[in-house]
């Protein structure tokens, strides 16, 4: 059995990029979303000591979900620009560190990642998921769990590794339930309206009374408070298409992958361009054993 680090390439991405300076180059080119990614990526190698890293990034929009809500996701602003500047970049990096690159054309990375993370476990492997999307606790059972940064208003709380009792004490439901909660309760970062009014503390006193959503939709007449009743069978038809819309897709077809080996010139040339000297002399250190004093 080996241990997987599944990395979520875009929440990874902005997390460095908010949480550090910014960085240039002597030309102006930004590089603090750099320096965040690498450092990010020693890190969880030293912290976890996985046997192979795979990182997932986006190419282009979920058709599915589209499909069926057409502003699935509308809200969300456009990338910095400084940072969409440095997304091609880390991905030589991240190629150029030894880690896999993943991505596929109209699928969302979060289904790549869930559909690697479910094959992965299949076979017997130790998984930790690296996101902090609480869209993937739904991933979570015996042999996945889930590696949570620390949140950027709170530093000090530490990277935290969540399993199935983790799920429960964080959401309040197990991993099984979570995109019916979801679908439930809405999901603002994704623009899935849910019921209007109800928040986590109703829906978690419903999923302990009725179990499932289809449970609460088919007790409406029961719902407390009232009012909520004939909202929640009106709306029956929203939260099922809700519910697609937040189950993680796992049985997609995915490439035979292997772990990746560092190309250790390539990566110093690339850190030496970016004027990254302290990544470069760390780097000339983790993958030589040589210091370069400057």
């Amino acid at each position: 059995m080996a241990k997987w680090l599944l990395v979520d390439g875009f929440n990874m991405a902005f997390r460095a990029f908010y949480g550090m300076p910014e960085l240039t180059r002597a030309d102006g080119f930004p590089t603090g979303a750099l320096h965040g990614w690498v450092k990010t990526m020693w890190r969880l190698q030293d912290q976890e000591k996985p046997d192979a890293m795979l990182v997932f990034f986006d190419l282009g929009g979920s058709q599915d979900r589209l499909a069926l809500h057409p502003e699935y996701k509308a809200q969300r602003k456009e990338t910095p620009e400084p940072l969409a500047q440095q997304i091609p970049v880390i991905k030589e990096l991240t190629r150029a560190m030894g880690l896999v690159g993943v991505e596929l054309d109209g699928v969302e990375s979060d289904d790549l990642v869930a559909a690697q993370a479910r094959t992965l476990a299949r076979a017997g492997h130790e998984v930790l998921i690296v996101s902090a999307d609480k869209d993937f606790a739904q991933c979570v059972d015996g042999q996945i769990k889930l590696l949570v940064p620390p949140p950027t208003a709170n530093p000090k709380l530490g990277w935290r590794v969540l399993d199935s009792a983790g799920v429960v004490e964080k959401f309040g439901v197990p991993p099984e339930s979570i995109a019916e909660y979801l679908a439930l309760i809405g999901d603002t970062s994704d623009n899935i309206p849910g019921i209007s009014g109800v928040g986590p503390k109703t829906a978690l006193k419903w999923f302990a009374e009725f179990k499932s959503l289809e449970g609460i939709i088919a007790g409406a007449a029961q719902l407390k408070p009232e009012r909520f009743g004939p909202v929640v069978a009106q709306e029956a038809d929203k939260l099922r298409r809700n519910l697609k819309l937040t189950t993680l897709r796992t049985e997609l077809p995915l490439p035979p992958l292997t772990a990746g080996e560092p190309a250790a010139s390539q990566l110093f040339a690339l850190l030496e361009s970016l004027e990254m000297r302290a990544s470069l002399a760390e780097a000339k250190l983790r993958y030589t054993g040589q210091q370069e004093l400057f």
